[in-house]
C-alpha cells in the first residue's frame, strides 16, 4: 500500500493506493497531523509514503511524521516521469510536480493543460513529448473575495455563488458576478490560447473549486478533484519502482 500525504495551508489530504487503485482518502486539518496519520497507519500496511508539503510544517513535526513512516518528502530535486524546463525548477511548487506526473501518467502522448483552482488558481502545461514548460499562476475565488473586502471600507466579504447574469443588480450580486465572472472567463481564455498554439489540447481541472468551476466553464474539460493524489502515487511509483 502507499500513503500519500498532501498538506495544503489548511487542510491535509491523506490518500491509499494499492498500485493505481484509490482505496482511502480522509481529510483534516494541519494541526492534527500527527494524530490522523497515526490512525490510517494503525488501519493500513503502509510499505511506501510520499509527501507534498506547501505549508510552513515545524521541523518538530516533519520529524514525527518520518519516525512514523519511511516516506518520501517531494523537492525539486525528487525524480520525476517528465522533463522538467523550467527555468527556477527550485521554486516551483512540489504541488505542481504532481500535478504534471499525473497529466504524463493519465494522459500519455497528450499536450496537457493542467488547472488547480484552490486557493490560487495555476495554469501547468505538459507536451506530448513529456516537456513540462511551465505555466501560470494567478488569484483564487476566496482569495478575490477576501481582496476586496480587506483592501475597501463598505464592501462585505461573500463566499462563492453560482452566476445567472452578467448584470448585478445589488452589490452581493456585482461582486459575485465580478468574482466569479472574472475567473471563468480568465480560466476560458488562458484555455483558448493554449488551443491556439494546440489544437489537440486536453484540459483538466482539479482543486477545491472544480466542482463549482466545471459547471460555469464552457469549455470541454476533464474534472478531477484527486488528480494531485494520482500525480503524487506516480512519483511515489517511478522513484519505488512499486
Amino acid at each position: 500500500m502507499n500513503l500519500i500525504i498532501d498538506i495544503g495551508n489548511t487542510r491535509v489530504k491523506a490518500a491509499v493506493f494499492e498500485g493505481d487503485t484509490f482505496i482511502s482518502l480522509q481529510v483534516f486539518q494541519v494541526q492534527k497531523i500527527i494524530s490522523e496519520l497515526k490512525k490510517i497507519l494503525k488501519k493500513q500496511v503502509i510499505s511506501n509514503a510520499i509527501m507534498s508539503n506547501v505549508a510552513s510544517l515545524s521541523d518538530f513535526k516533519l520529524k514525527k511524521i518520518e519516525n512514523l513512516v519511511k516516506i518520501l518528502p517531494v523537492s525539486s530535486s525528487t525524480k520525476m516521469p517528465f522533463k522538467n524546463l523550467y527555468q527556477t525548477p527550485k521554486t516551483l511548487g512540489v504541488d505542481r510536480l504532481g500535478l504534471v506526473a499525473a497529466a504524463v501518467n493519465q494522459y500519455p502522448n497528450k499536450n496537457v493543460l493542467v488547472i488547480d483552482a484552490g486557493s490560487c488558481i495555476t495554469y501547468d502545461f505538459v507536451s506530448a513529448k513529456k516537456e513540462y514548460l511551465g505555466g501560470a499562476i494567478s488569484v483564487g475565488l476566496q482569495m478575490r473575495f477576501l481582496a476586496l473586502h480587506q483592501n475597501t471600507a463598505n464592501l462585505p466579504l461573500l463566499s462563492k455563488e453560482e452566476v445567472f447574469n452578467f448584470i448585478g443588480a445589488s452589490t452581493k450580486e456585482c461582486i459575485n458576478v465580478g468574482v466569479v465572472n472574472g475567473v471563468v472567463k480568465e480560466i476560458e481564455g488562458f484555455i483558448a490560447e493554449y488551443k491556439n498554439k494546440y489544437s489537440d489540447l486536453t484540459v483538466v481541472l482539479t482543486g477545491g473549486d472544480t466542482k463549482f468551476l466545471s459547471k460555469q466553464l464552457k469549455s470541454s474539460i476533464f474534472a478531477n478533484q484527486n488528480f494531485l493524489l494520482q500525480g503524487l502515487n506516480q512519483v511515489l511509483k517511478f522513484n519505488t519502482n512499486k
